[in-house]
């Protein structure tokens, strides 16, 4: 039976390149590299159409097993994979919508695995139980995939809006405030924590927009507009570079297409 196969190597995707130029992921009836008997290949919920999805992690660059060959003939060695890398968040625009989901949730997945091979209780080896589920062998403490919250806002001030860049940006490219949720509040209440404590500023009318998965490494964003209330810009320096108010007319570079952060602000661009 046919399935999707996302394999993983290092910090990238393997994608299987097509005679147009597009690319996909590999689906057939088995792993379309070489796999060692270690390698733990985790069955993912199926694709919208039914089709089983598998997914797995090289210790190295891929080879495609050897063909079967007849008693008596050399036996044959593994070739190099004709698959080609690409990091997870450039996958975004090589594949359909519906695989680069999927792809996420294949990497936070595996994450999660690598991460959890022994009990947080008594250190004993933990076995899968139920596809996304782990037991200990020991004590039989049960645990499952965990998401990290975090809340973006776009805050609006009359015809402008605050976009802010954060340290750990790697290009020069402002986003919006945001910041992960804390035990005991709303998601309402960490959108205007995170303001006052990013920004200086307090906001109001909080409203939601949409949330968005975000598998680096294994992320939920919900993302907001909120109304400016008061306050002058007071950048918290461990976290933001710099920060101020932008107009349609004036704004610097914004993030990629992938992030809700970029959502936000298309939303705010087309509006009247």
């Amino acid at each position: 039976m046919k399935k999707y196969y996302f394999v993983f190597c290092k910090d990238d995707l393997l994608l299987q390149p097509l005679a147009d130029g597009s690319y996909t992921i590999p689906c057939q009836d088995e792993p379309p590299t070489e796999v060692k008997p270690w390698t733990h290949l985790m069955n993912i919920t199926p694709m919208a159409d039914g089709t089983p999805v598998v997914a797995y992690r090289l210790d190295s660059p891929p080879t495609v097993p050897p063909a079967a060959t007849p008693v008596g003939c050399a036996a044959a060695s593994p070739q190099p994979s004709a698959l080609q890398p690409f990091p997870l968040r450039q996958s975004y625009y090589k594949l359909p919508r519906e695989l680069y989901l999927k792809a996420g949730k294949c990497q936070e997945l595996l994450y999660w695995d690598q991460n959890t091979k022994f009990c947080g209780v008594c250190g004993a080896p933990m076995r899968m139980d139920t596809d996304i589920s782990k037991k200990c062998t020991e004590c039989g403490k049960e645990i499952w995939p965990q998401l990290a919250t975090a809340v973006i806002v776009l805050i609006h001030r009359g015809d402008e809006v605050l976009l802010v860049r954060a340290k750990n940006f790697k290009r020069d490219f402002y986003g919006l405030v945001a910041g992960f949720v804390e035990t005991g509040e709303t998601l309402e209440e960490a959108v205007a924590r995170e303001a006052l404590e990013e920004t200086g500023v307090t906001i109001t009318n909080i409203r939601y927009f949409a949330s968005q998965p975000w598998p680096y490494p294994c992320g939920l964003m919900v993302g907001f507009h909120a109304d400016y209330v008061a306050g002058e810009i007071h950048l918290q320096r461990s976290e933001i570079a710099k920060g101020g108010w932008f107009r349609r007319d004036n704004l610097p570079t914004i993030p990629e297409k992938l992030s809700i952060a970029r959502m936000l602000l298309d939303d705010w661009l087309q509006s009247p």
